[in-house]
């Protein structure tokens, strides 16, 4: 009964995003669930259930995971569900770090197999601080001496000769989100203890020129705002014994109209290179907030539309 208690949710609202995701009826008759609706979705919703009732006990059933089960019960892929609970690392406050959606375990599964890894994808998608905490594992494990993060210093409205303070203090605006999680894995004191002896580095992309970064775990962030020559002078920077993790938006380009986003070339040029990794996440990635994905889509279907209204223009003329 307990179990059952857990997959309704707090004043049934698991279960009305089940019945709502699954298209059926789903109640309770005495100790029994009961599934009313279309065969074929009778019985997928029956085997999304079935999983929700066993993980009940060890795992806090949310949307997030039930839109997992239910994409993982859909691409017949309900084996992998343990490996993707798995824990990758845990929070300086003992928050376990995990895979929440598939995509985000496809993206986890890519860092660990590939030396470079693309993640493009919207925002709240999990595109940084996972990378972050894959770092701090690689880390920790000793597979790198050194963790280096970097964004370019590219302006969303704002202009950096306005802001105050030297160029630290200027450029440390956008280095903060990468501040943020990075403290978040080790702790203050660890992490500024790290900063202190260089082994996290935060900068700004045009730090990176003329160097060779060997042994160490290197993220770069924002990386739509790239431009084509800066995306090939970061990667190019990759030394002996270091995996590089690119994340990116590419419906937030903040580049003048006349620089192309690297983000976008690169993805297009190295999607067939060996030991690289290209991952698309999607909306449903998004966990940051239901409101966040309800965004991220509305934009999506907005932009999509505008396409679509130029195309036909276009025909017509």
């Amino acid at each position: 009964m307990q179990d059952q208690i857990a997959l309704f949710g707090m004043h049934d609202s698991n279960v009305k995003y089940l019945k709502k995701r699954c298209d059926v009826s789903i109640r309770l008759n005495g100790q029994s669930i009961v599934i009313d609706g279309d065969d074929e979705k009778v019985n997928r919703a029956n085997k999304v259930i079935d999983i929700l009732l066993k993980k009940a006990k060890s795992t806090n059933i949310n949307k997030y995971f039930i839109d997992l089960v239910i994409d993982l019960v859909d691409s017949d892929s309900l084996d992998s569900l343990n490996d993707m609970m798995q824990s990758v690392t845990t929070t300086s406050r003992g928050k376990s770090v995990c895979a929440k959606t598939l995509g985000q375990a496809k993206y986890l599964d890519a860092i660990r197999k590939n030396s470079i890894v693309f993640s493009i994808g919207p925002a709240g998608s999990g595109k940084t601080y996972l990378a972050v905490a894959m770092a701090a594992v690689a880390f920790r494990n000793k597979q790198v001496d050194k963790i280096i993060l970097t964004r370019p210093a590219v302006e969303a409205g704002e202009k950096l000769g306005f802001l105050p303070g030297d160029l630290g203090a200027k450029v440390d605006p956008y280095l903060r989100p990468l501040y943020d999680a990075l403290q978040e894995m080790f702790g203050l004191e660890t992490f500024t203890r790290l900063m202190e002896r260089g082994a996290i580095e935060i900068a700004p992309l045009a730090y990176m020129r003329g160097r060779t970064l060997s042994n160490a775990f290197i993220i770069l962030d924002e990386a739509q705002n790239t431009t084509q020559e800066q995306m090939k002078m970061f990667l190019t920077r990759m030394g002996e014994g270091s995996k590089i993790v690119v994340t990116g938006d590419v419906t937030q380009i903040d580049l003048p109209r006349d620089k192309n986003s690297g983000l976008l070339q690169a993805a297009k040029i190295l999607q067939n290179i060996e030991d690289i990794a290209i991952i698309n996440l999607a909306s449903k990635d998004v966990v940051r907030s239901e409101l966040v994905q309800r965004i991220v889509n509305a934009y999506s279907n907005f932009e999509n539309n505008k396409k679509e209204d130029e195309k036909h223009e276009g025909s017509e003329s």
